[in-house]
């Protein structure tokens, strides 16, 4: 990350995207100094809180550096957080790329645009883009790590902006329109927009229709915009985090999103391989000593019994199952372990840098245990 001045932490859901994302961006700012955003989508509560920001976090916000010495850390730099807010990123869009200030207004009072904006096809993943690029616009931050949504298809956030360019040449956008732009309707369109206005009304259809007509006259901003965002992501300022756990579903999309990446003329910096087992189970020696466990398992009980203690009052034989199901558990978990290292040396080959993070015993709830998580990014 000292070499760079975006990095886009993305991969499959619920893998721990977007606290990565802040982890590394508090690390960052810690020992690399500079002004560091911490871009996020749609932080937990409590890791919004432990970032210090508000429902309305739109706008961003410094982490206080008194939390970071709570922490028991002495930050380098400045940490920023910014929620992104889907609904405010797309008026400001509006109003930006309208033709005037009256077009604006009536796009924004729209009912239709009221109702759906923010939430057609690729919003998501297009004004996540769109918000990194404003901010890095705006030369404000030495290093933005942006958290990506939850996308049901990895290619859906690498090709939003493209997607989102081929929306204003779309032939759907013209057959919406079209009518009302001309008394003169195709007679291939007739029964539909028959159909339609008996079923939804045809004041429904003229707020589709003005929505629609007003919405292509931005269609020039919004495809220059996007090609724009295009070439940032392509930048060599920018890299790409990829993050998976090692379950069989997202270590699948891990490795689609780390070919899709470079097909896409993106740089992968790294994998964070999120919520791994501890090293420990690898240990030598640890898997004789659980079966040595579970064989003297009765021996074993019937000394802890006998010697006082906790255990004095108990029955040897519910101790001695107590003992091999923990030898057992031991080595099963053991196995899994193994497993594990497999698969992430499989999957370091890719990006060159794989790091893994432990499962941690609590839940991420502060700017400290926010630093416990970078530390394993870190190291």
């Amino acid at each position: 990350m000292a070499a760079k001045e975006i990095a886009v932490v993305c991969g499959p859901g619920g893998v721990g995207k977007t606290t990565v994302a802040a982890a590394a961006a508090a690390m960052a700012a810690w020992h690399q100094g500079g002004r560091v955003l911490a871009l996020t989508v749609d932080p937990a509560r409590r890791l919004a809180d432990a970032l210090g920001l508000s429902p309305s976090g739109d706008m961003p916000e410094q982490v206080p550096k008194s939390a970071f010495r709570a922490a028991g850390a002495v930050p380098q730099g400045e940490l920023w957080a910014a929620m992104v807010d889907t609904k405010k990123s797309w008026d400001r869009l509006v109003t930006r790329h309208a033709p005037d200030r009256a077009t604006a207004r009536r796009i924004l009072t729209n009912p239709l645009y009221q109702d759906i904006a923010g939430r057609f096809v690729q919003s998501h993943d297009y004004i996540a883009i769109e918000r990194l690029y404003e901010l890095h616009s705006e030369g404000t931050y030495d290093l933005i790590v942006v958290d990506t949504p939850p996308s049901r298809n990895a290619i859906d956030f690498l090709l939003a902006p493209e997607r989102m360019a081929e929306f204003f040449a779309s032939r759907l956008l013209r057959f919406l329109t079209v009518p009302y732009r001309s008394r003169l309707v195709d007679v291939a369109s007739r029964p539909f927009y028959y159909v339609a206005d008996k079923i939804l009304g045809s004041q429904f259809l003229q707020d589709i229709a003005e929505f629609f007509i007003l919405f292509q006259t931005m269609s020039e901003g919004f495809v220059e915009r996007a090609q724009e965002v295009e070439r940032l992501l392509a930048d060599r300022r920018t890299t790409f985090v990829v993050v998976s756990t090692l379950e069989a579903g997202p270590v699948r999309e891990a490795e689609t999103f780390m070919s899709l990446l470079p097909a896409q003329g993106l740089h992968v910096g790294a994998l964070v391989l999120n919520r791994v087992l501890p090293a420990y189970l690898l240990a030598d020696g640890l898997k004789e000593r659980a079966e040595d466990l579970c064989d003297q398992a009765n021996e074993l009980a019937g000394r802890l019994c006998a010697t006082g203690g906790a255990l004095q009052e108990r029955e040897p034989a519910q101790v001695s199952r107590v003992l091999r199901e923990i030898g057992t558990n031991f080595n099963n978990l053991g196995v899994v372990a193994r497993r594990e290292a497999s698969q992430r040396s499989d999957l370091g080959r890719s990006p060159g840098l794989a790091v893994s993070v432990p499962e941690l015993e609590g839940d991420v709830h502060d700017l400290a245990s926010v630093l416990e998580l970078g530390r394993h990014i870190w190291s």
